[in-house]
């Protein structure tokens, strides 16, 4: 019986049984492995699975790099706006280039008492006392011709609330039942502009202070009616 020979180069010739069994396995095979990456496509598997990772990443560091530069973005602009406020510079409307000075009309005298208390005028229309204010109660004596009148502002406004010079018919007398007032009538008091006649009361914190400004008052009153003296 002749040998038969397999003819692979004729594709006339008809395949073997064994070669017809190979090319079925191949086929399920190949068709087994199509299905497989199809089921693996439908539900995000596989190949498609990783591209969406390299994908999600990608998208991460796109991301990531904007907030970056974002952030980098907002450092600037404020760096660049502490830069512009410190260059900001205002010229002012008025410039002060002279010290103006607040005559109190003191000037040519100088100081020979002082001391805080709270003074009084008597209201002839009311029939009681009012009062003027608190403040500094001062003997000023005149550097040229030595006079002396007695002059008192009130606190923090520094409104003159009793003007006048001590004259010699002037008498201070004790205020009815207290140690430290002294009451006296001031013929023309200008603490209101105009000269007036005052009935003015004055009281200290206590009664060393009270007579220490009789005192004071008294020798500017002594030295005052020589001087008036001298002018009539």
């Amino acid at each position: 019986m002749a040998e038969e020979v397999k003819n692979t180069e004729n594709p006339a010739v008809e395949a073997t049984p064994a070669e017809e069994k190979k090319t079925v396995t191949e086929a399920a095979a190949e068709t087994a492995t199509a299905a497989k990456e199809n089921v693996f496509s439908m539900f995000g598997g596989g190949a498609k699975k990783e591209a969406k990772k390299e994908d999600d990443d990608e998208e991460n560091d796109r991301s990531g790099s904007a907030k970056a530069q974002k952030e980098k973005a907002a450092e600037n602009d404020d760096d660049k706006a502490d830069e512009e406020e410190a260059d900001v510079h205002f010229e002012p409307v008025i410039r002060l280039t002279e010290k103006v000075e607040t005559k109190t009309n003191e000037e040519a005298e100088e100081q020979t008492f002082k001391m805080r208390a709270k003074l009084f005028k008597f209201d002839r229309e009311s029939r009681e006392w009012k009062e003027r204010g608190t403040g500094d109660v001062r003997l000023l004596k005149h550097k040229e011709n030595g006079k002396t009148r007695l002059v008192m502002r009130r606190d923090q406004t520094l409104k003159v609330c009793a003007n006048h010079y001590i004259v010699p018919d002037m008498k201070l007398s004790p205020n009815v039942g207290s140690d430290r007032s002294w009451v006296w009538n001031a013929a023309a008091d200008v603490s209101e502009g105009e000269p007036e006649a005052a009935t003015l009361a004055i009281r200290f914190g206590n009664s060393e202070n009270a007579n220490l400004f009789k005192e004071a008052f008294i020798k500017a009153q002594q030295e005052n009616e020589a001087l008036f003296a001298k002018e009539s």
